[in-house]
């Protein structure tokens, strides 16, 4: 037969203190609860995935070929902080914490990142398309298709109106093929002028993919420039709208490419994959041993003519290559030193300015390099 025995009885000192204990677990819950819904102007840069782009790429079965080894295209997440995860990330070796204004430029509203980075990625696609191409001896022409869209400001009168990756082929009628064109027709106006935009309606699907759109007109009222607010266009010779519409544009660029060309970024923004996408297509239409079996992981914007730019977020991205198995990573020379901070000896960090020194780092480590241009159509 089992006995049982009273419980000790509890003193009221211990029990005072056990209320405390529950009552600061409470609120500290509630806090965590209430810090986690509120959203701060900063965002965290995370180490994101290391992908083959040579899983990426489509060509016809003509020009492909089997790749061996693999370049990556790498990434960062980004992430806006709430103040329970900024407080978090403070304390994470690995996160980059920036503020808001530095992804978006300042006076941009954050929910324009996303469609920025879109649209970044679009041209950086083109881009490497052409420098690939022109690279391996292939004419590819390009001529200007407007002035696109790559900011509009909080609160000014383009808001409503005009969204990132729009493309203006004239203002009241007059075609504006370039950002000087559009520069020059807009000096015509001043505040209270309404200026009617022809647009082409381009968007994004929720994963990126451009989609284009119907040209359509926008009436748009001009406010007067703020106070602090320049117009630095590089368009020399001409005067800046004294109206202020609060738009970024650049020259839209539109290629023609000699055979079709597929590179499937879905869910992938910004710029920075230029070069492994370049290095990619170059890989998969010259043979497939660029990187003579390696695993080499390439970041740095590319312009059509094989200038590689600088990027950011590349101590996540030597973070993320190498957990993928890479050997060699290549990044543009502002970001030699970051990127070696975080490598092992097992990865071995190159800077390169131009897809011609990476092409011939590549060629050092036993890849086999095509000729250069020849006498593709």
């Amino acid at each position: 037969m089992t006995e049982a025995y009273p419980a000790p009885p509890v003193s009221p000192r211990r029990r005072r203190v056990l209320r405390a204990l529950l009552a600061a677990v409470a609120l500290v819950v509630v806090a965590a609860a209430i810090a986690s819904r509120i959203n701060v102007d900063y965002y965290a840069l995370s180490p994101g995935d290391a992908t083959p782009v040579g899983r990426l790429i489509k060509v016809p079965a003509s020009h492909s070929h089997r790749v061996h080894g693999a370049i990556l295209l790498t990434d960062v997440f980004v992430q806006q902080l709430t103040a329970l995860t900024y407080v978090l990330d403070t304390f994470s070796g690995n996160d980059q914490i920036v503020p808001t204004e530095a992804l978006t430029g300042g006076g941009i509203p954050a929910s324009e990142l996303t469609a920025q980075g879109y649209l970044e990625m679009a041209q950086a696609k083109a881009a490497a398309k052409a420098a690939a191409l022109r690279r391996l001896g292939y004419r590819v022409p390009e001529h200007d298709a407007g002035a696109v869209v790559v900011a509009v400001g909080s609160g000014t009168p383009a808001l409503q109106a005009l969204r990132v990756g729009q493309v203006i082929t004239a203002v009241d009628g007059v075609p504006t093929p370039n950002l000087c064109a559009f520069v020059g027709q807009m000096g015509h106006f001043g505040p209270g002028d309404t200026v009617r935009l022809t647009v082409a309606q381009d968007s994004f699907r929720a994963d990126g993919t451009p989609v284009s759109g119907a040209s359509g007109a926008r009436s748009i009222r001009l406010a007067t420039r703020p106070a602090g607010a320049t117009l630095s266009s590089g368009c020399p010779g001409m005067n800046p709208s004294r109206g202020f519409l609060g738009i970024s544009v650049e020259t839209q660029q539109d290629f023609s490419f000699p055979f079709p060309i597929t590179i499937n970024t879905a869910d992938i923004g910004g710029p920075s994959a230029g070069l492994a996408m370049t290095l990619g297509l170059i890989n998969t239409l010259s043979g497939g041993h660029l990187t003579a079996g390696k695993v080499v992981a390439a970041t740095g914007t590319m312009s059509p003519t094989g200038a590689v730019g600088d990027v950011g977020g590349v101590a996540q991205k030597t973070i993320a290559v190498e957990d993928a198995g890479a050997t060699v990573f290549l990044v543009p020379p502002q970001e030699l030193a970051v990127a070696r901070s975080k490598a092992t000896a097992s990865l071995r960090v190159y800077a390169v300015s131009s897809l011609a020194q990476a092409l011939s780092i590549l060629r050092q480590l036993g890849g086999r390099v095509p000729a250069g241009p020849s006498t593709n159509p």
